[in-house]
């Protein structure tokens, strides 16, 4: 009885230690599968985010390209304004400070041709033709718009402060093309626009020594408020553009 305790004791305890060994290699199998699983997962989750990263970015780009751009405020649109208004009023009052200044027959401000000899003065003078102003557009821009605007207001303001020394009756048509100046450069600030006044004063400043007697002087008077009422509508044609462009 004591030989068979003896027998069966060692078979049990080496019989629960194969049944132990199985079990251990397939936990330890098990723990490296887990373990070979979850670096797959994160790999993949690590994929998968940095796609989503990827596509938020594309989209983000997509958008800021595509985004209309924001319409300048209020203050601008109201300067604006400001300025067409005082545009018209210039266009008002030039046929009578023309009538006040130029009496010589057969130059009046409606009339639709230049005579051969008039023609002449013009290149004799060099009176600079008015800036060009076009409606906006991708090749034309706000910037540039304001930009000619500001040149052509400078312009006139310059030719008329040589005219004026010369010929009265200029005085209150050239402080209105001041104020122009002024609220055209208020479009301009209010806006952020870095347009500069580009225009050629050298025209301007040689045009005195040109002006060598009276007929001469309202000649230049003639051609000066001629472009000036072709460049207001111009201007007044413009500004409605960038008023319905930015309203």
């Amino acid at each position: 009885m004591g030989d068979s305790v003896r027998i069966k004791g060692p078979r049990r305890c080496k019989w629960k230690l194969k049944q132990s060994l199985p079990a251990d290699r397939h936990r330890h199998l098990h723990r490296e599968t887990d373990n070979h699983l979850d670096r797959h997962e994160r790999w993949d989750r690590l994929e998968f985010y940095f796609v989503v990263a990827l596509l938020h970015c594309f989209l983000f780009a997509v958008l800021v390209q595509s985004a209309p751009t924001a319409p300048p405020p209020l203050a601008f649109r109201e300067a604006v304004e400001r300025t067409k208004a005082l545009v018209e009023k210039i266009l008002t009052d030039l046929p009578t400070v023309h009538a006040a200044t130029v009496n010589i027959q057969g130059l009046t401000l409606d009339s639709s041709s230049q005579t051969a000899n008039l023609q002449m003065m013009v290149m004799s003078l060099g009176i600079s033709a008015s800036p060009v102003i076009k409606p906006l557009s991708e090749h034309f821009t706000l910037d540039m718009c304001v930009g000619r605007m500001l040149a052509g207001s400078q312009l006139y303001k310059g030719i008329l402060g040589v005219l004026s020394e010369r010929l009265s009756g200029l005085s209150d048509l050239k402080a209105e093309l001041r104020d122009l100046h002024l609220h055209i450069n208020k479009m301009k600030e209010v806006a952020k626009l870095s347009g500069t006044d580009s225009s050629d004063q050298s025209s301007v400043s040689d045009l005195a020594a040109r002006l060598q007697d009276d007929y001469k002087v309202q000649v230049a008077v003639h051609l000066t408020l001629s472009q000036l009422r072709s460049f207001c509508h111009d201007m007044i044609r413009s500004l409605r553009n960038i008023a319905t462009n930015t309203s």
